[in-house]
């Protein structure tokens, strides 16, 4: 006998079909620029170098052994200490800011939110050229230090690790305000009064109300920053005068220079899934934190 098919099933498949010309466009968009090249690297992955560059089609796992050498662990563990500290000193900047605009009057927030965005209007390469004029020898910082009599000569400050943890915090400071602005300004208001009402300090109120609830925002804020900083390569080439080396400039350099694509593709195949791992714990950390099973419980 054949199948029944009810008409409810009918409509859901009509208008799934109705939506397509919708989705169409994007759903390609995507997998050309997301799925494809994934699938590409992975692929690659698995193969060897060719004798001139480019790939020989033999499965091998040599790619992977490789990772494990010294070197390549250094460099990867730089990265994760310098994208580490570029999202530390973020969340350090970011979260009283963030703060701060959630507490102006709703007519100045919007001024502040394009403030913050200002930045992401100019070219990534102007701004990161705009550093080094700050930061050279010659720059506005060293003048103004010496001015001040702070300093009697240049402190070198220019093609530094630091140099480029402070350009990568610069960068992608928005990054982390955002999310914490949209945590912090939809908490409730009433809570903070009750809490104060019943002779709470305002350290207390921050430490038990504020702080947990803002947490996933935090935390959201924190993968924006940790993700682009770890696998940026412009910021340690021009900023960092090619002395710091990422796992960034690594890619970078196997696939353009040194045209070793099947290694080059398999780490970019581990950061992605290290970056995918990062997510799914922040997911989990995230949910926890809003079911109220993370934050501590206010003291008595």
């Amino acid at each position: 006998m054949p199948a029944f098919r009810s008409p409810a099933s009918g409509a859901v498949w009509r208008r799934s079909l109705a939506g397509l010309p919708i989705l169409g466009p994007g759903v390609i968009v995507l997998f050309v620029l997301a799925v494809l090249p994934v699938a590409l690297v992975t692929v690659y992955a698995f193969f060897e170098r060719g004798r001139f560059g480019g790939v020989e089609y033999n499965f091998t796992l040599d790619n992977f052994v490789r990772l494990a050498d010294p070197l390549y662990l250094g460099v990867v563990l730089k990265s994760i200490l310098i994208a580490g500290a570029a999202t530390g000193i973020a969340l350090l900047i970011g979260y009283p800011a963030a703060l701060f605009i959630s507490r102006l009057p709703k007519r100045w927030r919007t001024l502040a939110l394009i403030a913050v965005l200002l930045p992401f209007w100019t070219n990534f390469l102007i701004r990161t050229y705009a550093w080094i004029l700050l930061l050279n020898n010659a720059g506005w910082i060293n003048q103004g230090l010496q001015w001040l009599g702070i300093t009697s000569e240049p402190v070198a400050m220019l093609y530094t690790e630091p140099a480029v943890v402070v350009g990568l915090v610069y960068m992608y400071l928005p990054l982390m305000i955002l999310p914490l602005y949209a945590s912090l300004s939809s908490q409730d208001p009433q809570l903070t009064e009750a809490a104060i009402n019943l002779g709470s300090s305002p350290f207390r109120v921050f430490r038990t109300i504020t702080l947990p609830l803002s947490a996933p925002g935090a935390l959201t804020g924190c993968i924006f920053v940790f993700v682009p900083a770890m696998g940026n390569f412009i910021i340690p080439e021009l900023i960092g005068g090619g002395k710091t080396v990422l796992i960034g400039n690594l890619i970078r350099d196997q696939f353009l220079k040194a045209r070793d694509w099947p290694f080059g593709a398999a780490l970019a195949l581990v950061m992605t899934a290290f970056l995918v791992l990062l997510l799914v714990l922040q997911q989990r950390a995230s949910r926890a934190v809003s079911e109220g099973k993370t934050p501590r419980k206010a003291d008595a």
